[in-house]
């Protein structure tokens, strides 16, 4: 009888040590997540570098960067599966995260911090994606041989008097593309079409570089007008390229559409991937991009808009003046963004 119990409080010591040694394994597992996060970012800026750096000081969470273009980064998600390090992906323009979305390469996440300080407008209605930083698409314009008066609407650039003289990028550019998208939105689709169309016809030039290269463009008596990201006028105006702060300077700013439907605003965003092995560590970094300091750090080094509505803009921004936003939801730019490439294709806007 007493072997009998021997052998039943051996046997149990045992069971109670395998169960301490799989509580120390979880526990460590637990605390080797805790320490990193591996974000696949699109976007390559100095002061989102030094924001990482800062969240690995205050949380000690380690930051591990894949940097690389949007769409070969969401190529490189899908081709990974479930084997993909990737937790957080970060990219520019709502119409990039809505492929992400509809890729089925994000997912839903919940969070009161994320909800009271980004919002509404600026996040996906499923929670899979979240704006943190905002930019107008802007016309900008040569001073010297453009009045303010003279502009009013995306709609009126397409008059007879601005043949010959306005620049933009290509149709290959998702700028362009959900500004196409929010015009559908907002006009319906053949409107938008007759837009589109109506400025190929005014271009001073194919469509080639950068935002950028169109105000250069201007300079350089290309064309009057440029459609245009306002964080691009604004790195130019703060540029350390005196060249490039010259041609800034005398152009103008001006925001589209404030009589009527507002002027065009995109984000960039990020969501968590769905095979995330860090899915708190990626909250995490989404709560803390999104809080006033870090809002504030886009403003001042960037010349982007908070979305935080806590957080004031930049001097510079503010120089600039409030302005009016369209009133959609900025899925609506993912939404229509296949309607804008065939639009785009079918009116010769190269």
């Amino acid at each position: 009888m007493k072997k009998s119990l021997y052998l039943i409080l051996a046997l149990l010591l045992l069971v109670l040590a395998a169960c301490g040694n799989d509580d120390a394994a979880e526990s460590n597992e637990e605390t080797t997540d805790s320490k990193e996060v591996n974000l696949y970012t699109a976007r390559h800026y100095d002061v989102d570098d030094e924001l990482y750096k800062k969240f690995e000081e205050e949380t000690g969470i380690k930051v591990n960067l894949i940097k690389g273009d949007a769409d070969e980064l969401l190529e490189r998600i899908k081709r990974e599966g479930d084997a993909t390090e990737a937790d957080l992906f970060l990219t520019a323009d709502a119409g990039r995260l809505y492929r992400a979305k509809e890729d089925g390469l994000l997912q839903s996440v919940t969070s009161d911090l994320l909800d009271e300080q980004i919002p509404e407008n600026y996040r996906d209605t499923d929670q899979m994606w979240y704006g943190l930083t905002k930019r107008a698409r802007v016309i900008i314009y040569n001073q010297d041989t453009v009045t303010p008066e003279e502009l009013s609407t995306y709609e009126a650039l397409t008059e007879d008097q601005w043949n010959g003289r306005v620049l933009i990028r290509s149709s290959e550019n998702i700028y362009n593309q959900s500004l196409l998208a929010s015009l559908i939105e907002i006009d319906g689709e053949e409107q938008a079409k007759e837009w589109a169309a109506g400025l190929v016809n005014n271009f001073a030039r194919d469509p080639e570089g950068g935002d950028r290269d169109q105000a250069k463009a201007i300079a350089a008596g290309v064309g009057d007008v440029a459609i245009m990201n306002s964080y691009y006028f604004g790195q130019m105006l703060n540029s350390e390229d005196a060249a490039e702060v010259e041609v800034a300077e005398g152009l103008g700013l001006y925001f589209p559409n404030q009589e009527t439907t507002g002027t065009h605003v995109n984000v960039s965003g990020a969501g968590v991937v769905k095979t995330a092995k860090n899915k708190e560590n990626a909250i995490k970094l989404l709560e803390f991009l999104s809080a006033p300091e870090a809002q504030g750090t886009f403003a001042e080094a960037n010349y982007e808009y908070p979305v935080n509505s806590a957080v004031e803009p930049s001097e510079l921004l503010k120089s600039w003046g409030e302005f009016k936003e369209q009133d959609i939801p900025l899925s609506s730019l993912g939404d229509n963004n296949a309607k804008s490439i065939l639009i785009f294709n079918e009116v010769g806007w190269k």
